[in-house]
């Protein structure tokens, strides 16, 4: 599928309105920081109650989060390619694609919709703890930290990519990716915060000749 959103050509100066009511359409935006500054508040009460309510030594504790890190990084690349780019084949799927982020293909520079609204980030960690503690019970309390640092690390890459210019350094090929994903193919480049599984699963951008 080449085509996300329903412009002919992505507009970086205007915003959609995605709903009528006016309060709908208000809390429909959100600024960046306050998940941020939510999901990491939410990964130091955790880490807390890992190091002082368990007896799972630092070290050990430390590896997971690592893991819950990287597995982070493998749900956003999956979120990406199969949901959020999901072909929309039906009347429900179109609305569904478009409301989570067809709108974003269309109104690329909005800046107020780069991340959903915080009370949906809440009910997603949430979400998250119980899961994990139903997979590895008190080790939850490290994993989740992992897990959504890594969703808040997505969250200000994704925004930086759109509010700044690329910085002359290495962090420069994150700004590039997103950019092919969003301007010339959006069958590439899933991963925002890292590459990693783009290489791993062969959606790297072809590099010009």
């Amino acid at each position: 599928m080449k085509k996300i959103g329903r412009l002919d050509k992505p507009d970086n100066n205007g915003s959609a309105q995605m709903f009528s009511n006016p309060i709908l359409e208000k809390i429909s935006r959100t600024h960046i920081s306050i998940p941020i500054i939510l999901f990491v508040c939410i990964s130091a009460v955790s880490f807390y109650y890992a190091y002082t309510k368990t007896e799972i030594g630092l070290p050990v504790g430390l590896l997971i989060m690592l893991a819950g890190l990287i597995t982070f990084t493998f749900v956003e690349y999956m979120m990406h390619k199969h949901f959020f780019h999901m072909e929309p084949n039906t009347p429900v799927k179109d609305k569904l694609q478009y409301t989570v982020h067809g709108v974003h293909h269309d109104y690329p520079k909005d800046k107020d919709r780069l991340a959903m609204p915080p009370f949906v980030s809440a009910f997603y960690a949430l979400i998250f703890y119980v899961v994990f503690s139903f997979i590895m019970g008190s080790y939850a309390l490290y994993f989740l930290p992992g897990f959504l640092f890594g969703y808040a690390a997505y969250l200000g890459v994704h925004f930086v990519v759109h509010a700044y210019q690329p910085p002359k350094n290495f962090l420069k090929i994150l700004w590039v990716n997103h950019a092919v994903h969003h301007y010339k193919n959006p069958d590439v480049a899933f991963g925002v915060s890292s590459p990693l599984w783009d290489f791993i699963l062969g959606t790297l951008p072809k590099k010009d000749k």
